[in-house]
């Protein structure tokens, strides 16, 4: 017997200590994202963004699942029967949260802890960093159904990985685990389940160390640069960085002072002290 969540429990989200702990919350359909969660997930973004407690969010899976992707039943069934308007609108509700996803407003960690196919690779490429389980699967299985792998995941393969991996990836619908993952470039690391948790916590409270200003700047400089000839990525980089000093020039001021005058701290080594400029 399977059970039905309502749209406000088709993501469940608890702030702890700064990490905004985000998660698909559809166990029972392996995560399968339906309209009705793509609404929701857009409404706890928008939440999360902006509130002083949380520095870091991760967006991870109830069950055993990250993501089974688009759900086939309700996604593309359901919506189709409403023609092209209703494709049209599923489309707007899941690729815009994998779009603000992208350019959020704080750093974000996908946290890959079981299935991660199709439709999930949009947000897995949205989130900055990703971490995943030596047990977790990953899979374009479109090939498997008759379709393309389409709503990104074809880009997000090409981007992550060679052209030779996607290739091979797309066209045999073959599942790889999360070892070959992070081989292929899909996550930063693969360690075991029962350590993942721990590992992204780790991760996490170094990035709370940090200069919010400077890695919403940063994280955004590399998204940008990545399509840019060079010239055009050294112009837009220094416009890049005067911005952020225009908008946070004390929070810079204070990590040179610390590091030239009160030699409190190495910047090969760590980051400043940002409570003392936050008081």
């Amino acid at each position: 017997m399977t059970t039905e969540h309502s749209e406000k429990d088709t993501v469940a989200f608890t702030v702890e200590a700064g990490i905004a702990w985000v998660s698909f919350n559809r166990p029972e359909k392996r995560n399968a994202m339906s309209p009705t969660l793509n609404r929701r997930m857009m409404e706890v973004l928008d939440e999360l963004e902006f509130r002083a407690d949380v520095g870091v969010l991760v967006l991870s899976g109830e069950g055993t699942a990250w993501s089974a992707g688009m759900d086939l039943k309700e996604y593309f069934r359901e919506t189709e029967a409403h023609g092209l308007q209703g494709t049209r609108k599923a489309q707007r509700e899941s690729y815009g949260w994998w779009r603000r996803l992208r350019w959020y407003q704080k750093p974000t960690i996908a946290m890959v802890n079981g299935w991660c196919f199709g439709g999930g690779y949009g947000p897995l490429f949205a989130c900055d960093l990703a971490f995943a389980a030596d047990e977790a699967k990953f899979g374009l299985s479109e090939i498997n159904w008759g379709i393309l792998p389409g709503g990104g995941a074809a880009k997000v393969a090409t981007e992550l990985t060679s052209f030779r991996n996607a290739m091979y990836h797309a066209l045999t619908g073959e599942n790889i685990d999360g070892r070959k993952a992070a081989e292929w470039g899909f996550v930063n690391e693969s360690l075991p389940l029962a350590q993942l948790k721990a590992r992204v916590t780790d991760v996490a409270n170094i990035l709370l160390q940090k200069n919010p200003v400077a890695l919403k700047a940063t994280k955004d400089a590399i998204r940008r640069v990545r399509e840019m000839a060079y010239d055009n990525a050294e112009d837009y980089l220094v416009r890049a960085q005067e911005a952020a000093n225009s908008y946070d020039n004390e929070g810079r001021k204070e990590g040179i002072k610390q590091f030239i005058d009160d030699k409190t701290y190495k910047p090969g080594l760590g980051a400043y002290d940002k409570s003392k400029h936050q008081a």
